[in-house]
């Protein structure tokens, strides 16, 4: 069956939020989520555009609602966007590695929201041989996959 890191991936449409002005934005998720054929908008208040597509300044101005949110955010946004995807209804969100907070998790906690975190997101959305694969490789090899 896979693990619930993969199954995070299984999704048919996605939100993926990073802030350009301050970290640039995740284009390699973005890219990869394009590539295996799922719906995916970026959402970026700070850019007009990500990849030649118009991007959003908020969950809320979504289109449509997403079944999960990747928030590859600044750290001390982090909780805000989780708050944020739990007032959209958005019950699956990926945090980034190193981008979760004990606040952050607290808070998707209380509000329902299943979150997953501690790894980069690119290893699982990448295919073929990058640098991300061998990360895939060790993980894999150590459970943790």
């Amino acid at each position: 069956m896979g693990s619930a890191h993969e199954k995070f991936w299984t999704h048919a449409s996605y939100a993926v939020v990073g802030h350009s002005a301050s970290k640039g934005f995740p284009q390699l998720t973005y890219r990869a989520l394009k590539e295996r054929g799922s719906k995916v908008f970026p959402v970026d208040s700070s850019a007009d555009e990500i990849a030649g597509d118009r991007s959003y300044a908020d969950l809320a101005s979504l289109p449509e609602k997403v079944d999960a949110v990747v928030l590859e955010v600044p750290k001390d946004e982090t909780e805000a966007w989780v708050e944020k995807a739990a007032d959209a209804g958005i019950q699956n969100v990926w945090i980034h590695m190193n981008r979760d907070t004990p606040e952050a998790l607290a808070r998707a906690k209380a509000r329902g929201v299943d979150v997953l975190t501690g790894t980069c997101a690119v290893m699982y959305v990448q295919p073929g041989f990058t640098y991300h694969s061998i990360h895939r490789w060790l993980n894999r090899a150590t459970g943790r996959y």
